[in-house]
């Protein structure tokens, strides 16, 4: 038998069909996504392209329609602007939690009228009593997605917890995992998004493109990401935003290092969300997980270690590892839940 596992995502979306065993039998991708049902008011862009991309992938994997038993998706598929709003579970919650409150929705067809069963999402748990909603904003957390992945993470036989993962992708988003394997909740920042609006968006856009000379391959410089943490602690964001413009119009320096150090001061930003991290009752992080691409873990990791020098950190880079990772987490919460068995 084979199952359909969507990844849906804010602008692009995959879909995988996958063996019980989680071979990969055929796979497709579409630029669709929730982003579609804010633009159009419509969900019906979102569910159309979901069964295009769907299809797609059932070809490509030359199976007949009789051996596909049920379609699983977790992510933002879950949320006000997806197929099927579902309400987050509370923090901590691990694979147990996850995979009883796997929903059955019904009456939703995005692949020939099979079971579609959707994860839940996880929220930090909330303070009994709060004196105003600001006052608690910072520790206000979610995720959609992002649990199926740490399932996924956590069918490492070597890796020692408790543990903090770091997500690396449009988002960054800290994960507390305690030592039974339980999320404890998690800490998310828009460095992913920021990166994009400001370099894109603003008159950095400049001095961050490649300006045609090209750049050394592996360029990485420890120094430029040195001055960029200590100008975070100094001057913050915001004010650092303007510092590659000033070293592009005032200094002899090359768009590569800017657009190294314009990196680094996001990333020394976001580490200090760490600071928030004793909320969830672990004490100084001690061991870290990094995922995400190469480049941008090589710049966390750095970071990372000389903040927590004493600290283990391990990288998942590879694509296909991360790739695989929402797959065996999310195979792994459906026999869970008993529904393959």
């Amino acid at each position: 038998m084979y199952y359909i596992i969507i990844d849906c995502g804010t602008t692009n979306s995959r879909a995988y069909v996958v063996g019980e065993d989680g071979s990969i039998a055929g796979q497709a991708a579409k630029k669709v996504g929730v982003r579609d049902t804010s633009i159009t008011g419509s969900k019906d862009v979102l569910a159309a392209g979901l069964k295009d991309t769907v299809t797609k992938a059932v070809q490509a994997a030359g199976v007949e329609e009789g051996d596909i038993r049920a379609v699983f998706s977790s992510g933002m598929i879950t949320s006000e602007i997806g197929l099927c709003e579902l309400p987050h579970l509370s923090a901590p919650c691990g694979a147990e939690e996850l995979a009883a409150h796997m929903e059955l929705v019904e009456g939703l067809d995005l692949y020939a009228g099979k079971p579609v069963y959707f994860v839940r999402g996880i929220k930090n748990k909330m303070a009994e009593e709060m004196e105003s909603p600001f006052a608690a904003a910072g520790s206000l957390d979610f995720m959609r997605g992002e649990e199926t992945q740490m399932m996924g993470i956590l069918r490492d036989k070597e890796l020692t917890l408790p543990a903090t993962v770091v997500i690396l992708s449009s988002h960054t988003k800290f994960i507390s995992v305690d030592s039974g394997g339980k999320i404890l909740g998690s800490l998310t920042t828009m460095s992913g998004q920021t990166f994009e609006a400001v370099k894109n968006n603003t008159f950095l856009t400049k001095s961050l493109e490649d300006d045609g000379s090209g750049a050394p391959e592996d360029y990485f410089d420890e120094a430029v990401v040195e001055h960029a943490a200590t100008w975070i602690r100094r001057a913050g964001l915001v004010r650092s935003f303007m510092f590659p413009r000033f070293l592009d119009v005032l200094l002899d320096t090359k768009w590569y290092e800017r657009r190294l150090f314009f990196e680094a001061l996001i990333a020394a930003d976001d580490m200090l969300s760490i600071g928030q991290m004793d909320m969830f009752g672990l004490g100084r992080p001690q061991r870290f997980v990094l995922v995400g691409l190469r480049e941008r873990c090589r710049l966390y990791e750095y970071i990372l270690r000389k903040e927590y020098a004493e600290a283990e950190v391990s990288v998942i880079s590879d694509k296909e590892q991360i790739d695989r990772l929402s797959i065996e987490g999310m195979l792994s919460l459906a026999k869970k839940a008993g529904i393959i068995r």
